[in-house]
């Protein structure tokens, strides 16, 4: 994470380059330029400013840790979490542009950053014997939290899946009402409630959270920390900046999504891209904190990336578009529902139900990761993309 004068050029850099390629866009307009150039201008510009918006958040975030004297890995865990306030203005863009590809994209979200943690995972320090130590909290909260997403993906799924198959619910199998996504939503989002209050109550006073030394971090010191006025701004723009660059890509999403459409391709292929647009900014904080050294920083994001897309992005997808199904700000289904059931819906689901399964195992058995197991996430995580995009 980006600390006082020296990491704000980050977001003022970023900001203000993808400020310029969408106000670029917006005056030269389609008309007069390659339909490319101006949806890559528009998607190149909302990336920017939205990872600017991220670089604001955690800015915020890691201001309060250090105030409130939370360890680095807490700090990361919680700057992760503000983080995901771009990425959802964001979706609810695309939502309300392609409702269904927007669900996709949401959760595929999911095994791209598990793809990312396994990845992560190869270049952790290492002992004699091979074995990469996970900090505390990785071992003790998130593993829990691994297998609570595996068990709500594959339940949801294989109900679905039952729905569509003996035409049962009220819309005879064929959708998820709003009801449905409320229930779901609210369910979900509970459990990353708790996670957070047991996080914050049972490791943010703990100095050395590692599970080994290789990761072992200095505490940053109070007077590292910028005022509450400063943490507030950084706040206010974080938000600003999320809506300004959530709206261009969510445009960006839609123009790419037709395209790829009329050129033939599934719309599980566009979710991937988009999917990979989504989790951009926690795979450069994750990369940044690494490159100086803060490996529990970094696992903080790689692993809160995981945990947070089923338990914060998802439910707020759901309750997003159960709320535009009622408003009728995108259509409902032939019988009336919000989501639909089919092969697309509920593959990502059923599996995301071995991803989170092979995190749990490889984590939780001795909360180390070896060399055999950082092998084993990769190639799942690959097959899972692979299969989803060649046959989705």
């Amino acid at each position: 994470m980006s600390k006082g004068a020296n990491g704000h050029w980050v977001w003022q850099t970023t900001g203000l380059a993808g400020s310029a390629l969408i106000v670029a866009e917006m005056l030269i307009g389609r008309s007069t330029t390659p339909g490319w150039l101006s949806t890559g201008l528009l998607g190149l510009g909302g990336l920017l400013v939205v990872f600017a918006a991220c670089e604001l958040m955690i800015l915020a975030v890691d201001g309060i840790g250090l105030r409130l004297h939370m360890n680095r890995y807490v700090a990361g865990t919680m700057a992760g979490l503000a983080s995901n306030i771009p990425e959802l203005v964001m979706l609810g863009f695309v939502l309300a542009a392609t409702p269904r590809v927007g669900f996709l994209v949401t959760v595929v979200t999911v095994h791209v950053s598990a793809a990312a943690f396994g990845i992560y995972s190869a270049l952790l320090p290492r002992d004699a014997r091979g074995n990469a130590a996970m900090p505390k909290p990785l071992v003790l909260l998130s593993t829990d939290l691994y297998a609570c997403a595996g068990g709500a993906f594959f339940a949801t799924g294989a109900i679905m899946l039952l729905m569509y198959v003996f035409d049962a619910g009220v819309h005879h199998g064929n959708a998820l009402n709003a009801t449905d996504l409320y229930v779901l939503g609210a369910a979900l989002l509970s459990v990353q409630v708790v996670a957070i209050a047991r996080l914050v109550k049972r490791f943010s006073g703990e100095h050395e959270v590692s599970a080994g030394p290789t990761t072992a971090q200095p505490a940053a010191k109070e007077g590292d920390a910028p005022t509450f006025t400063a943490i507030v701004a950084f706040g206010l723009l974080g938000i600003v900046a999320s809506v300004f660059g959530g709206h261009a890509v969510g445009q960006f999403a839609d123009v790419l999504v037709s395209a790829l459409d009329r050129a033939g391709y599934p719309k599980m292929v566009g979710a991937l891209v988009l999917s990979v647009f989504a989790s951009a900014g926690a795979l450069v904080v994750m990369a940044s904190a690494h490159a100086k050294g803060m490996i529990d920083v970094a696992l903080a994001n790689a692993s809160g990336q995981v945990t947070q897309v089923p338990f914060v992005v998802l439910p707020f997808a759901l309750i997003l578009l159960a709320a535009f199904g009622q408003a009728g700000v995108i259509p409902l289904t032939s019988s009336g529902g919000v989501l639909p059931i089919d092969l697309d819906t509920v593959s990502v689901l059923l599996l995301g139900f071995p991803s989170m399964l092979i995190l749990w195992k490889a984590i939780q058995d001795d909360g180390t990761v070896n060399w055999l197991e950082t092998t084993t996430m990769i190639v799942i995580f690959s097959l899972t993309i692979y299969f989803l995009a060649a046959h989705g």
